[in-house]
């Protein structure tokens, strides 16, 4: 039987869903939609197809190609969008939709209906932003797959949502499911599957936030993170540690872990065995760099915690680069809300940005934030990239990013499924 809690939960968020179906009646019959005038960039590197042409069909794309010879169906709709730069809707893969950091806007005691409000605002403002799919790398009491429910049937809209459930860690660590044993850790990673966790997080080091402890400390022990990578990888379901210690990073990667968000503190031979093992690494940098400092003000976090984002990331910074000159798998994470102003720009933009003053290529930011994501969640054969059969996840800026990443901040198209979310005022129907 569902609990009170529970189902007071449901009926808030399917009180939505109901006048969302008494709006929308019956379902609309399949149309193709057309996006022209634009460039389309290649995410291998390859020449941009100017003027070209995308077709888009139930969700996905049926074509690309140059206009002169991609020819648009009469009964199309048209979204004229000419000069401009189409590229593959953004990713971020280090996302907490209820972050609550230690602040004086902290919110202490927050009901499950206002967590679950909350996530989903911030679900929808990160889709306006061009954020089309987000990895969740812990969350609260199973309200994240409500919100996934609820987005994947079409009931509200958002970005596409792999989750990873409630951050798993012994007692004491940096997360909220705590575990002592191997026994308890097998069991927490299969609760979490049960409830539709697609990946598995351990708190595998201590945190920034974190009151007591040292952010490079490892205080599961080997038997236990062992045990919780063997379940996970037995169902099928990747495994991701929240780590800054090169000496958890040593185990968890001898075990088989597939990645690790922030790295603070991690070493070039950590680095270099993580490229061989193809460990991937979600540097989330945005979160110790001074553009986030105007977010830390805002919230009003406390003197001891500022002290500690910036002692970490001093060397945070350096471990990115050297990541990025060993070739370590990089998909981008910002850890602060995909939307959150930074910098002049989103988190996520202001990520990839980063990631270019580290040494990346534009080009290689841009991979970073799309097929490289989706590789790593193993989705690429779906989304990332602008070809035939992919979901239509797509954006259009003003300028090519291939050249200039800062040409993300003028995202003023967001398209996901075939579904315009911004912009695309300029579409006729039948061509006219």
């Amino acid at each position: 039987m569902m609990s009170p809690r529970k189902l007071k939960i449901r009926s808030l968020i399917m009180g939505g869903a109901a006048q969302a179906a008494l709006l929308t009646g019956f379902p609309a019959l399949a149309e193709t939609i057309a996006l022209t005038g634009a460039n389309v960039v290649d995410i291998d590197g390859k020449a941009p197809i100017r003027d070209a042409v995308v077709l888009i069909e139930d969700e996905r794309i049926s074509a690309v190609g140059p206009a002169a010879t991609t020819p648009v169906p009469a009964d199309a709709q048209v979204i004229a969008l000419p000069g401009k730069w189409l590229i593959p809707g953004l990713m971020n893969m280090h996302v907490h939709l209820a972050l609550n950091l230690p602040g004086a806007s902290h919110v202490y005691d927050e009901s499950h209906e206002s967590i679950a409000l909350r996530m989903l605002d911030n679900a929808q403002k990160s889709l306006r932003s061009g954020v089309t799919t987000i990895r969740l790398t812990g969350s609260q009491d199973g309200i994240d797959f409500t919100i996934k429910k609820m987005i994947d049937n079409g009931t509200f809209d958002g970005p596409r949502i792999h989750t990873a459930g409630t951050s798993i860690v012994p007692t004491g660590g940096h997360g909220s499911y705590e575990v002592n044993g191997a026994a308890e850790a097998a069991r927490a990673v299969r609760e979490q599957i049960k409830r539709g966790a697609t990946w598995i997080k351990l708190g595998i080091s201590g945190g920034i936030s974190d009151t007591h402890g040292d952010i490079a400390a490892s205080p599961f022990t080997d038997d236990e993170l062992r045990t919780a990578i063997e379940v996970a990888h037995r169902n099928g379901v990747k495994v991701t540690g929240h780590n800054g210690s090169p000496i958890a990073a040593e185990v968890a990667i001898d075990a088989g872990i597939n990645g690790f968000e922030h790295g603070y503190y991690l070493t070039a031979p950590v680095l270099t065995k993580m490229k061989e093992k193809n460990v991937w690494l979600v540097p989330t940098i945005v979160v110790t760099q001074p553009g986030a400092r105007a977010f830390y003000k805002k919230i009003g976090s406390p003197d001891w915690y500022l002290d500690r984002v910036e002692t970490a990331g001093r060397t945070h910074f350096k471990t990115l680069q050297e990541a990025i000159r060993i070739g370590t798998p990089i998909a981008l994470g910002s850890d602060q809300y995909p939307w959150e102003p930074n910098s002049g720009t989103t988190a996520t933009i202001r990520e990839a940005e980063l990631y270019v003053k580290a040494g990346m290529t534009p080009l290689q930011a841009l991979r970073a934030g799309t097929i490289e994501s989706a590789r790593m969640l193993g989705v690429d054969d779906e989304v990332g990239a602008l070809r035939p059969g992919y979901f239509a996840d797509i954006l259009a800026v003003d300028a090519d990013p291939t050249a200039d990443i800062a040409a993300l901040r003028s995202i003023n198209f967001v398209m996901k499924g075939g579904k315009t979310i911004v912009g695309g005022t300029d579409a006729t129907a039948n061509g006219h």
